[in-house]
């Protein structure tokens, strides 16, 4: 097919990645109990849960690169045909280092979501990218509301007989139909003429980043969001069984409903958003949101006021995400797009795994709140950074993207 600048590609891909990622939200919750079941240790258990991410830190750069060279949708197939095989692997396996391998497998080539976010920046323009980057967003809300309800019913509710097999093929199941759907129904977004063929080193290009400035600091904002929420995440569940004596039921409730605020915001609000408030203010106002949800959790003894903390998380990370997403991408060049957006989810991948390490520290050497008010901290330092990156980022001209090369942000 033939390279394409035309937004109305962008729902397409919206359809394949919800597709993909409710396979991926379908085998998640599931995993302890599967490697439990093969008589893995906690320790070992979250070792399972880290080694998706720790494979995508190591490769999404690389993964966004190649797509840079070779365009986008050789990239998507590739990602998404390997997930097929790792959920296969994954349903079929006999012993603890299959599942690992089957992990690692699908980690390694998570190359899918930063090719996505690349396909947005090629077929929009600067002024409709965080309503892009929203889609994306909206598919990820969509994907973990409807896979864990999905590969709960699969398996059911008793954890003895629970049939963890299943789900991992519906998800295999569920890749292939999103590759499918990229082969046939998915147009190259990228231009061989705009394709860069000049390889770089995954190393060169986390430095390339981290040199520039703006561009630095809005990585690290990055990394600190991410860095708090998974580790509220992480231990959210052990602090409702000692707050409300809650079970995996009502904790699954509550993440599905910040999947339906996170939802709703990125998939049909942050476009109108954005164009009245701009994404640097959208981004101050959900880094607000979200600290102000974490000091709230703490205090939470009742419903309502869990209520209240929960949709101030929804509503902050629903803000941030498609607008940081999008200023990440206005201080890339368009050749450079995919290794860029590579670099940040390598950055989110880190914190993912040093998240729930921090937090669980936390939360076992002083007490239940002590992650949320860590959290809390940590965002606060990102909100702040958000602050005085104001000047510049207005200086970022909204033709920035297309404008910008390896020189740098328009701030130096």
């Amino acid at each position: 097919m033939p390279p394409v600048r035309d937004i109305r590609a962008v729902p397409t891909l919206f359809l394949i990645v919800v597709v993909d990622l409710v396979g991926f939200g379908l085998v998640i919750p599931l995993l302890p109990f599967y490697a439990v079941r093969y008589g893995a240790s906690p320790q070992q258990v979250t070792l399972l849960l880290a080694t998706y991410s720790l494979m995508q830190l190591l490769t999404a750069p690389l993964w966004g690169r190649l797509s840079d060279r070779i365009g986008r949708r050789p990239v998507l197939v590739a990602s998404m045909a390997a997930s097929a095989v790792a959920y296969l692997w994954l349903g079929n396996a006999t012993a603890l280092w299959m599942l690992y391998g089957a992990r690692a497998l699908a980690g390694a080539c998570a190359g899918n979501i930063a090719a996505a976010q690349a396909y947005i920046a090629d077929v929009t323009k600067p002024a409709e990218r965080a309503k892009g980057m929203g889609l994306i967003g909206a598919a990820f809300g969509l994907g973990f509301i409807i896979g864990p309800a999905l590969g709960g019913f699969l398996a059911g509710h008793d954890p003895a007989t629970a049939d963890v097999e299943t789900p991992a093929w519906v998800a295999a199941a569920l890749s292939f139909i999103a590759l499918l759907g990229v082969v046939w129904l998915l147009p190259e977004s990228l231009p061989s003429a705009e394709r860069n063929g000049a390889p770089r080193r995954r190393l060169h290009a986390l430095l390339g980043a981290l040199r520039r400035p703006v561009l630095s600091r809005l990585i690290l904002i990055f990394f600190l969001v991410i860095l708090a929420f998974a580790g509220m995440e992480s231990t959210f569940a052990l602090w409702v069984i000692a707050q409300f004596g809650w079970g995996p039921g009502q904790v699954g409730y509550v993440f599905a409903y910040i999947g339906v605020i996170s939802a709703i915001l990125q998939g049909g609000l942050i476009g109108r958003l954005t164009r009245r408030f701009g994404e640097e203010h959208l981004l101050q106002s959900g880094l607000g949101l979200i600290v102000g949800g974490l000091l709230v959790l703490p205090l939470a003894h009742d419903i309502p006021l869990l209520g209240l903390a929960m949709t101030g998380l929804a509503l902050g990370m629903g803000l941030m995400q498609p607008s940081l997403n999008s200023l990440i991408s206005r201080c890339a060049g368009r050749e450079e797009q995919g290794e860029v957006l590579g670099v940040s989810q390598s950055v989110a991948s880190l914190s993912r795994v040093l998240g729930p390490a921090v937090a669980g520290w936390f939360f076992a050497e002083f007490g239940r709140n002590a992650a949320f008010w860590w959290g809390a901290a940590v965002v606060a330092a990102a909100l702040l950074a958000a602050l005085k990156l104001s000047r510049e980022l207005g200086a970022v001209p909204l033709a920035g993207a297309e404008k910008l090369g390896r020189e740098g942000d328009p701030a130096l």
